[in-house]
């Protein structure tokens, strides 16, 4: 992939979208981008040379937000205030906890150019695409963005992006961790109800159950057939006799 050096080259590249830009073009040779075959400057740093400024922008991505798995594109707008030419070498990243970055989350690949420049007194701007680890958990990570440089065959690197960037899952609402909250809380839902509606039915049947009111045995229809039945008999005569003597 090749890129004219006469590319629009940013004055001042922010990621506020109410920041005005200016823009320039300088003539000068071809930028290509080679890609990720760069010389490995493992944990090695550089320091900024003089009258450099790095700014950075995401296109069409104010929000900062990148989908694990996914390339996502931003721009690197350089300035070169001194008084030599910068012959660019590459541009690498790096993710980090927010709360310390010490804690090394993942090393995002390197793009290098070659026979990129800045010359004094101009502006350039490069793209660079990364991807984080599709493995990655959803969340606020803090993406470490420098780019390389030769003054003079001496090295410098100057940071562009020191900041948080918000990353989620492949496929947006329907990932696994929202169906699986979704279905549980369904569940609990469903359990709920079945619990309360129960509880209701029970008290429901408590209420609408009146006591028998209880029926007592008594002796008079019975005495009045048995003495029906005795009368004029030894039994009856006995009792008359018994009620006289009371008397």
């Amino acid at each position: 992939m090749l890129m004219q050096d006469n590319v629009r080259n940013f004055a001042r590249c922010q990621s506020d979208p109410d920041t005005e830009v200016v823009e320039g073009i300088e003539e000068g040779r071809d930028i290509g981008i080679v890609g990720e075959d760069v010389q490995d400057f493992g944990s090695e740093s550089f320091n900024p040379a003089p009258g450099v400024e790095t700014v950075c922008v995401f296109p069409k991505n104010s929000f900062k937000s990148v989908t694990a798995g996914e390339e996502s594109e931003l721009l690197v707008g350089m300035k070169n205030d001194g008084e030599s030419r910068l012959n660019i070498i590459a541009i690498q990243a790096s993710v980090h906890l927010p709360v310390d970055h010490r804690y090394l989350v993942q090393n995002l690949s390197a793009q290098a150019f070659n026979n990129a420049t800045v010359h004094p007194s101009a502006q350039a701007t490069f793209p660079y695409i990364f991807a984080v680890s599709k493995f990655l958990q959803p969340g606020s990570y803090d993406l470490v963005g420098t780019i390389i440089y030769e003054i003079d065959q001496n090295p410098y690197q100057s940071t562009f992006h020191n900041g948080t960037i918000e990353v989620s899952e492949p496929g947006g609402l329907l990932s696994v961790e929202t169906v699986f909250l979704v279905s549980l809380g369904i569940a609990l839902i469903g359990l709920s109800v079945f619990w309360i509606r129960g509880q209701i039915q029970n008290l429901s049947k408590k209420t609408k159950r009146v006591p028998k009111a209880k029926v007592e045995v008594g002796t008079a229809t019975t005495d009045a057939s048995m003495d029906e039945w005795l009368q004029g008999t030894g039994y009856t005569q006995s009792l008359s006799n018994k009620s006289k003597k009371k008397k």
